[in-house]
């Protein structure tokens, strides 16, 4: 199938937006049911209670997600386009397609460009429901373009430059084109402890554990969807 409709676009956005409110607090068990009940097919995914345990939801929220996801995108996948559409419903006043191209990039874990539902809700659970360190190292993941394991200046160079568009004139009403690099100037100076020129997830870690302004600067994921 080549890849969802607009109406799996719509539907997906939907789904991000029923996650929201499960993480919220605000979809109520009686929520719940109204959700399930939407749906015209019963999807159950096979292995649903070894996602229980690998994730941080619960049967309930994992069935919610699961039959949004099967029940609007049934080829049971979602590719970049349909991924980057839906992103920049959340940032109108920028351009979200890069930083939603790196984002895909770090929920496709196999690399064959498309996200299944085990991948989307296993990166979503640590993502939102994650200790520090996992969020952390997943931040770290997504910084590291080329998978090397480092995450080199213009690595990140390329990621601050996507959250600056994606945020647009709400983050920069008057960006100067130097900004981005002088803020992963600053990223290094305090990451880079060995000063070899890239940064390993241990020093990512330690320097963001040490500094909370620069954990929210790191845009982590909750902050940006």
């Amino acid at each position: 199938m080549a890849g969802c409709t607009s109406r799996c676009r719509q539907g997906v956005l939907k789904l991000i937006q029923s996650l929201q409110r499960l993480v919220s607090g605000t979809l109520t068990k009686d929520k719940a049911d109204d959700e399930l009940e939407m749906t015209t097919v019963c999807h159950r995914p096979e292995g649903l209670e070894q996602l229980e345990a690998q994730t941080n939801f619960t049967k309930q929220e994992l069935q919610i997600l699961y039959r949004g996801f099967k029940n609007e995108c049934p080829s049971g996948m979602v590719n970049e386009e349909t991924f980057k559409h839906i992103y920049a419903q959340f940032f109108p006043h920028g351009d979200a397609s890069m930083y939603a191209h790196y984002l895909f990039n770090a929920f496709d874990t196999t690399n064959n460009g498309s996200i299944k539902f085990k991948d989307f809700v296993t990166g979503l659970s640590i993502l939102l429901r994650g200790t520090l360190r996992e969020k952390l190292e997943w931040t770290f993941h997504l910084y590291d373009i080329n998978r090397d394991g480092y995450i080199n200046r213009e690595e990140m160079t390329e990621i601050v430059r996507a959250i600056y568009d994606m945020m647009g004139k709400y983050t920069y009403p008057a960006l100067k084109g130097d900004v981005p690099q002088q803020h992963v100037d600053a990223f290094f100076q305090k990451m880079d402890k060995n000063k070899d020129g890239v940064v390993t997830l241990e020093e990512f870690v330690i320097a963001c554990q040490e500094d909370e302004t620069m954990m929210r600067s790191m845009q982590l994921f909750e902050n940006v969807m």
